[in-house]
């Protein structure tokens, strides 16, 4: 039985790589017993695994498979691990885990019975392993890699090597931060194509079809990957493209709940709930105003879709003022929180306001904000309480 899947994963482990790795490579911790790297599809946690696949000592007796194989839906993932390590396995990697039926409690068995056997897996949902009934999330260490950054793409379009910022370090040394990138590229000659097609890698390999792969990839998530993982009827999958149209022909700060209701014939319960799947499979941001009590998933203040390639997909001509802010909410999810303040765009970590606008805009709206910030399209370099946008894309 397990005889076909070695042979599959020697194929797989012949294969050529891209050279480039993920940031996120050098932070997991690979001598955990189970690792799980979530994020949505296209985002490379396949191409992570199978460079970590290429580090591992030839003599490591490995096994890959792919969640969908007819064989793995055939005998389940328990048994092919049992299978595994009685002929000496050690390590165990499972791609698109969340393909696989009972994949938790799967999980759970191979993890409490085989201590010498590691396993890592990649899922397009950590909410699906968050809300898993085996509670994967206190045996697994969970990983999420998000879209590529703006320094990332930059560092395969240049060949240069550019360190990650945290955000206190931006907000109090940016003019600094700023000059020295500038010295070596002209980050603004470059922007316009991270905002076109530069948030996912295969963008490299793909070329002309980078579009209809996004679609293909974005269908895939609306038509297979949420009614697998969560109890929506597959008639009501039209309802979430409608869903993901309008909102990418909105302003963040326009939505109406009821007129979205209607177009898309469902309840406001029922609404929220299908905005909340559609961010957990990374297609969408929500953003809510702070406060206690009250989900962001039940009362969402301002919608963003995930990155700014998704316009290119689901309505193709953005407006300045969204792409700047669905570009400034991308590239700081990954590390902070983002609320809806009450002067402002973002309130981030519950402590700054950004007022995110063209080169030209002031702090008028934000003038009575103690830690309150312009950031700015078109800006090279900032000055006195106010930041380029381009800037932004270094905090991972």
């Amino acid at each position: 039985m397990i005889e076909p899947l070695q042979h599959l994963s020697n194929q797989i482990r012949t294969q050529k790589l891209p050279d480039y790795q993920r940031f996120l490579f050098r932070q997991i911790d690979f001598s955990q017993r189970l690792i799980g790297i979530m994020g949505a599809r296209g985002a490379g946690k396949t191409t992570l695994l199978l460079q970590y696949l290429k580090s591992v000592a030839r003599e490591t007796k490995v096994l890959y498979v792919i969640a969908d194989h007819p064989l793995v839906g055939q005998h389940g993932l328990f048994t092919i691990a049992d299978e595994f390590q009685k002929i000496g396995g050690e390590l165990l990697i499972i791609d698109e885990i969340h393909k696989c039926q009972h994949f938790e409690r799967d999980l759970k068995l191979i993890f409490d019975s085989y201590f010498n056997l590691k396993v890592i897996f990649t899922g397009s949902s950590a909410t699906a392993i968050d809300n898993a009934k085996a509670d994967l999330s206190r045996r697994a260490m969970l990983y999420h890699l998000p879209v590529l950054s703006f320094r990332e793409f930059l560092e395969l379009e240049t060949g240069e090597t550019f360190e990650a910022v945290t955000l206190d370090a931006l907000l109090q040394h940016h003019p600094q931060l700023a000059l020295e990138t500038v010295s070596r590229i002209k980050p603004l000659a470059y922007l316009p194509a991270y905002l076109e097609h530069g948030a996912y890698p295969f963008y490299r390999e793909a070329g002309s079809t980078y579009l209809p792969r996004l679609l293909n990839a974005s269908m895939q998530v609306i038509e297979t990957d949420i009614p697998a993982l969560y109890p929506i009827d597959y008639d009501k999958v039209n309802a979430l493209k409608k869903l993901m149209v309008m909102l990418c022909q909105s302003e963040p700060y326009d939505i109406n709940v009821s007129k979205l209701c209607g177009a898309v014939e469902l309840n406001q319960k029922t609404l929220y709930k299908y905005l909340g799947l559609l961010q957990a499979a990374g297609l969408l941001r929500l953003l809510g105003a702070k406060s206690s009590g009250v989900s962001i998933i039940s009362k969402p203040e301002k919608l963003y879709l995930d990155n700014t390639n998704l316009f290119a997909v689901f309505c193709n001509q953005p407006k300045a003022g969204t792409l700047r802010e669905t570009f400034f909410a991308s590239m700081l999810s990954y590390h902070h929180t983002l609320n809806y303040p009450k002067s402002g765009d973002f309130l981030v970590d519950g402590q700054y306001v950004f007022e995110v606008g063209g080169k030209a805009k002031t702090k008028k709206q934000i003038k009575d904000e103690t830690a309150a910030w312009v950031v700015a399209d078109g800006l090279e370099i900032g000055g006195e309480g106010k930041i380029p946008l381009w800037l932004f894309g270094f905090l991972y």
